[in-house]
């Protein structure tokens, strides 16, 4: 591989501590991620030890309020710090924006009592935390899910399961979305369950295509015991605050698939101009320097929506088709361009050797969290040509 340096990224950043934050971002993630990244993943090693740097860094709380150890950083900036620490380890990058997704029904919804009594410790005393909606046989249509909460007392006694959680089995806490009353999205309520919990345990990480290091288990709660003082919101909000996550959350998978992607452009761009057949670089080529330059595109105008749809949130004016938007254009990109770079390097493309074989296996998972893609589409449908008759 050549010795050529990736181009940095050219950012526009609102402040000068925005900056410093990002070059601090770039510091940690090429001397503590970079190193060992390929080889961890290969052995499926969860890098603990990397959260809780970026926990003491400050840096698992950009976007909250600092009068409870957040960041005071707008999305436009948290985002991009989530796209360069994808572009070094996708472990890393979605595993803060889940950390962030998990914080935020307490962030935004839970009680002043309850943000200053949790909300510290969760943004920057070393913890991580994992976000529980989706359940075996309820995915797409989260309405459905079946875990439940019995109220008894003062507590709420918690069964059922959860699946496809990011950091199941190895969270601190855990933002569970389970069901207080009826049928449908009017009956479920959000609770934050400390990790240790008796009666929860988590089942063996699945044995996924890529992300080896980033561990998803089912979890199973048995008569898990919750104080009612931990349950966030009213009784029956729980759909409500889950959906406002989930939009957030989508932000930070198209800045992750955007991370991904740049980096299969910079290793393609290295290759190609390294690699030489019939006498020259084969980046003199034309088929691969018009591959190579749509792929810069695409990258291009992913960050851009990104971007754009996180400054809509910025401002206070809601952003679900952006987000739903960017999460489906960026994810579908880093998907294109991580195939382009395998096509790039050729045989060597194909090896455990390079990263872009990584980096396309990774690229996929991006287009299924947080809502498939065929889920973006519906709702960005339904904001441009209103709902479904039925």
């Amino acid at each position: 591989m050549s010795d050529r340096a990736p181009q940095q990224v050219e950012r526009r950043l609102p402040t000068d501590e925005a900056r410093d934050l990002l070059a601090l971002v770039r510091e940690i993630a090429q001397r503590e991620i970079a190193p060992g990244a390929a080889e961890e993943e290969a052995a499926g090693h969860f890098p603990r030890e990397v959260f809780a740097l970026l926990s003491d860094a400050g840096l698992l709380a950009l976007p909250y309020d600092s009068a409870y150890g957040g960041g005071d950083q707008p999305y436009e900036v948290y985002l991009q710090m989530l796209e360069e620490l994808a572009a070094v380890r996708l472990t890393v990058g979605l595993g803060v924006s889940v950390h962030t997704l998990s914080c935020h029904a307490l962030a935004h919804f839970g009680g002043k009592d309850q943000r200053a009594a949790h909300l510290p410790a969760m943004l920057g005393g070393g913890l991580l935390g994992a976000y529980c909606l989706s359940e075996p046989s309820s995915g797409s249509d989260a309405a459905a899910l079946r875990t439940r909460a019995v109220r008894d007392g003062e507590d709420w006694v918690i069964t059922g399961t959860k699946a496809w959680i990011t950091h199941g089995g190895v969270a601190d806490f855990y933002t569970v979305l389970a069901r207080t009353g009826e049928e449908g999205p009017k009956g479920i309520t959000a609770f934050l369950v400390p990790g240790d919990a008796p009666g929860l345990t988590a089942a063996a990480p699945e044995k996924k295509m890529g992300m080896k290091g980033s561990p998803t288990a089912q979890l199973h709660f048995d008569g898990v015991r919750v104080p009612d003082a931990r349950r966030i919101g009213e009784e029956g909000q729980g759909f409500t605050i889950a959906l406002a996550a989930l939009d957030s959350g989508r932000l930070g998978i198209a800045a992750c698939a955007v991370g991904v992607a740049q980096a299969a452009l910079d290793a393609a761009v290295a290759y190609a101009t390294d690699r030489r057949q019939f006498g020259r670089p084969i980046a003199d080529f034309q088929g691969l320097r018009f591959l190579l330059a749509d792929m810069a595109t695409r990258i291009e105008a992913g960050r851009a929506l990104y971007l754009e749809a996180a400054r809509v949130r910025d401002a206070g004016r809601p952003f679900a088709k952006q987000a739903a938007m960017a999460k489906l254009f960026c994810s579908d990109a880093a998907m294109q361009v991580t195939i382009d770079a395998v096509q790039v390097l050729g045989g060597y493309g194909y090896t455990a050797d390079f990263p872009v074989e990584r980096l396309m296996r990774e690229a996929k998972a991006l287009q299924i969290v947080e809502g498939t893609n065929q889920i973006q589409r519906m709702v960005i449908a339904r904001q441009v040509v209103g709902p479904e008759s039925r």
